[in-house]
């Protein structure tokens, strides 16, 4: 999952999953005229996704055309649907606890 992560870190690799997403399997030329990078800059990005596994190229003669795998970004969303459930449980417990000790410290002592 670190490497989802780290290939997602970068925008110009999100703005290519974006539009592989959105628009389907594209070359890395045809995704290159949406970009304001290279070709080649392109090229590397793909292949920083690839190694990710969020997307896979298929070649059709001399033609490399890229499309989204989309099972490490749900293996990433729900390992973070899981962080943020852990992470509302332990605010909700220490929210009991903070209501419980303001209750007990208002409630009649006299100071």
């Amino acid at each position: 999952m670190a490497a989802v992560f780290s290939a997602l870190a970068d925008p110009t690799r999100r703005r290519v999953l974006r539009l592989l997403a959105e628009e389907g399997p594209d070359t890395a030329t045809g995704l290159a005229a949406e970009l304001p990078v290279s070709r080649q800059a392109v090229s590397k990005h793909l292949a920083a996704l690839a190694e990710a596994g969020l997307v896979e190229a298929e070649t059709a003669g001399r033609e490399r055309r890229y499309r989204v795998t989309p099972r490490p970004l749900g293996d990433a969303v729900t390992w973070m649907a899981g962080l943020g459930s852990e992470w509302d449980d332990r605010l909700e417990a220490l929210r009991a606890v903070l209501v419980e000790r303001r209750s007990g410290t208002s409630g009649g002592r006299a100071g």
